[in-house]
């Protein structure tokens, strides 16, 4: 058994730790401006699932969210059947441990219990083989968000 779990988060205090993560991976390491890094899918919202990993003792290690439906849709441009996976990071303390990869296939786990046929993402440019090693293949332009470069990416969930 790993010294961590993967879960969907549920009620305020698991919210705030996916928030809280996020922070210190985007908004301090990556100097995100914070007034950007939230949005409106971070409301309790139906068409939002947020996942967090936590250690046995309940630090949270790292998050990562599922828009689907027309929140998707206007993320990614793509069709209601495509969910868009974002707002992954992983503390810098465990990295390297698995969790970026138990989030993705976490976020992926409530895509397909969804009923979606895919997952887009917009990666940044340095998580490309990250994502690639997950089945993600990338697609489009390099593109700037929050003045980092990214690319869109796409993994099909069933065949």
């Amino acid at each position: 058994m790993s010294a961590w779990t993967v879960r969907p988060a549920a009620g305020p205090a698991d919210r705030a730790a996916c928030f809280a993560v996020r922070r210190e991976v985007f908004v301090t390491e990556q100097r995100v401006p914070e007034e950007i890094e939230y949005d409106a899918h971070d409301a309790e919202d139906a068409a939002t699932v947020h996942v967090l990993a936590v250690r046995a003792d309940g630090t949270p290690l790292g998050t990562g969210r599922l828009l689907h439906g027309p929140a998707a849709a206007s993320r990614t441009g793509a069709d209601p059947g495509v969910g868009a996976l974002g707002r992954l990071a992983v503390t810098r303390s465990a990295r390297g441990l698995g969790v970026g990869a138990a989030l993705v296939r976490a976020v992926e786990d409530a895509a397909r219990a969804l009923g979606l046929a895919a997952v887009d993402l917009h990666a940044q440019t340095h998580a490309l083989g990250f994502y690639e090693r997950l089945g993600y293949r990338a697609y489009g332009a390099e593109f700037p968000d929050a003045g980092i470069p990214h690319r869109s990416m796409r993994r099909a969930l069933r065949t």
